[in-house]
């Protein structure tokens, strides 16, 4: 199996995916009504346009489908898993410990080096409270969680 190398560009027209997967413009356009996480942006004019992520996730799938011999809903269930995996792996590695900087004068909660001289700000480690009174609504997580997909794509790009 030959390794894809993805250009360095923001958005791909469907030829230029399918030809990056050496398949035809309407197996990616089948595959999207089959995977719904395939969700391409549209031009003005109706053209296709796959972020990235999307065509990475379109390689693991003919990756899942032509080499690993799935079924599409094999590959569609083997797909969410790995999303699964893959999201669970994200926040074990990620902290979710906010740093908040105080001004001029330090907390007494601040976490504070010696190295430090009196005018530079602070830092101070702010832990959330296990009780949170406000859970975020199913439409603000989908939101948010688009919103993260976005920017660390953005953020990938950049790399």
């Amino acid at each position: 199996m030959k390794e894809t190398t993805i250009p360095n560009k923001l958005y791909f027209r469907i030829g230029e995916v399918a030809d990056l997967l050496a398949i035809k413009p309407y197996v990616l356009r089948y595959w999207e009504t089959e995977f719904p996480d395939i969700k391409p942006a549209k031009s003005k004019s109706g053209q296709r346009l796959y972020k990235r992520r999307d065509v990475e996730m379109l390689i693991r799938i003919k990756e899942l489908l032509y080499h690993e011999r799935f079924t599409i809903n094999g590959a569609r269930k083997r797909l969410k898993e790995l999303i699964r995996e893959q999201r669970g792996n994200e926040t074990a590695t990620v902290t979710q410990i906010p740093l908040v900087l105080n001004g001029d004068s330090p907390s007494s909660k601040g976490v504070s080096s010696g190295l430090a001289d009196q005018n530079s700000p602070q830092v101070s480690i702010v832990k959330k409270s296990s009780s949170s009174s406000q859970v975020p609504s199913l439409d603000s997580r989908k939101i948010l969680t688009k919103l993260k997909r976005d920017l660390q794509s953005m953020l990938d790009d950049l790399k």
